[in-house]
């Protein structure tokens, strides 16, 4: 008999689970893919990474003389709608201080919700990534492949209702993409000669994500899409016998200092039209990883939080691996150059408090997903103006009328060691503009 043995006080139902199914049981529930989105859980027996960007506070001054500079400036008491929220981001111009993070090969992704979040993210002008795997997964675009899903559709549906002037299109190149080419593609497509030309079209190189790092993308796929998968990603049957699915797995690459540094410089060098994004995991070592690619000219640094979602990934690695946000923030401390952070943003609050540590603008993964699945047609665009909305009236409440005057002395609950990062230059890079 079975079931009658008790732990008080232990995750008994957790380890029968794994006794039943396995390593199946170290992932999400097999009927959630493509229909749910993950992050770190709540869920009871498995610990939340520490989110610290929840326990700081946003503390406006007294004593405003930015806002009486302003009132000089216009005559009048300045109002919330005085905030300008106008913000370059990795060479490109956005509307808000928000980009839309890397929308990969999962199901959720590549389809109608994907391109329902192109369109609306084109609409309103604001910068787009697209994530990796696209193109061996779904085709780029062209005879016989599966074209709602395609790379060059989601980019279509993007750039017919893109503004002039802003926005802009990031995209993810992984190493089965590499193989597939997928940049040397784009960068020669007649389709993307109008980003080009007008300098709205990045190349980001991923290193790794917040949802799991240290490893590839991940995604579920039927067992003939697997068999015919085996040549450029890892297939393992994990979910056993009583299904047809299995796990797809890609390879995260492998990057020291040097590699890094000069794959850069060959991204600048073979794409010169281009501009260079780079993505990072929240490893213990981002500090120094983050400096290196500014150092090499990256344009932009993606900084993925702990917190930070995606269509699928190990339970263990959603809840206990990787640094939380505000953590890896504090140890890059940005500057002047352009830091990009994501994790669990969905709203204003949680974004100026990114702000006010340094980065130059947020990522919206899960929130733009969940917005256009509530109404395809508006409901990101309303969230965009939502978050807009919250960060105009928090930024005035601080006495500030740009994103760029938000600093960490609008925060109360930092460390004491929160400015003092790690030395982000251990390279030389007096050849950063050489041929490698």
């Amino acid at each position: 008999m079975t079931g009658k043995l008790t732990a008080a006080g232990f995750p008994e139902d957790l380890v029968r689970a794994r006794a039943r199914s396995g390593p199946a049981a170290a992932l999400p529930a097999l009927e959630e893919y493509g229909l749910a989105m993950f992050g770190g859980s709540d869920t009871p027996g498995r610990e939340t990474a520490h989110d610290m960007m929840d326990t700081l506070r946003l503390v406006p001054p007294i004593l405003m003389p930015r806002r009486l500079e302003k009132l000089i400036d216009l005559g009048r008491e300045p109002l919330y709608t005085d905030v300008a929220l106008v913000t370059e981001v990795g060479g490109f111009n956005s509307p808000l201080p928000l980009v839309i993070s890397a929308l990969g090969s999962t199901n959720l992704a590549g389809g109608h919700i994907g391109n329902a979040v192109a369109r609306q993210a084109g609409r309103r002008g604001v910068p787009m990534v697209i994530g990796e795997n696209v193109v061996p997964s779904s085709g780029y675009g062209r005879l016989g492949d599966a074209d709602h899903r395609s790379l060059r559709t989601r980019i279509s549906a993007y750039c017919a209702e893109l503004p002039d002037g802003l926005g802009g299109v990031a995209v993810q190149q992984s190493t089965e993409d590499a193989d597939a080419e997928v940049w040397n593609l784009l960068y020669s497509d007649p389709t993307a000669l109008p980003l080009l030309k007008s300098g709205r079209l990045a190349f980001e190189l991923k290193l790794g994500q917040g949802a799991k790092p240290g490893l590839g993308g991940m995604s579920v796929v039927d067992a003939p899409h697997g068999t015919a998968a085996e040549v450029q990603f890892t297939v393992d049957p994990v979910f056993g016998t009583g299904t047809s699915r299995v796990l797809r797995s890609a390879t995260p690459g492998t990057f020291t200092e040097e590699v890094l540094h000069r794959q850069i410089i060959l991204m600048r060098n073979n794409f010169p039209r281009a501009r260079i994004w780079v993505k990072l995991p929240p490893g213990r070592d981002i500090a120094t990883a983050a400096g290196i690619a500014w150092a090499a000219g990256a344009d932009a640094v993606t900084v993925d939080g702990a917190e930070a979602g995606t269509g699928w990934a190990p339970l263990s690695f959603m809840d206990h691996v990787g640094l939380p946000l505000a953590e890896c923030l504090m140890r890059i401390a940005p500057g002047g150059a352009c830091c990009i952070a994501s994790g669990r943003m969905w709203e204003g609050t949680r974004a100026v408090k990114a702000l006010a540590l340094g980065a130059r603008a947020v990522g919206l993964g899960r929130a733009a997903f969940l917005a256009a699945d509530e109404d395809p047609e508006r409901g990101l665009l309303n969230l965009l103006d939502c978050c807009a909305f919250e960060m105009r009236l928090l930024l005035s409440a601080l006495g500030k009328y740009t994103v760029a005057e938000v600093g960490q002395e609008d925060l109360w609950g930092l460390p004491p060691a929160a400015s003092a990062p790690a030395n982000p230059h251990p390279i030389n890079t007096n050849d950063s503009k050489e041929m490698p």
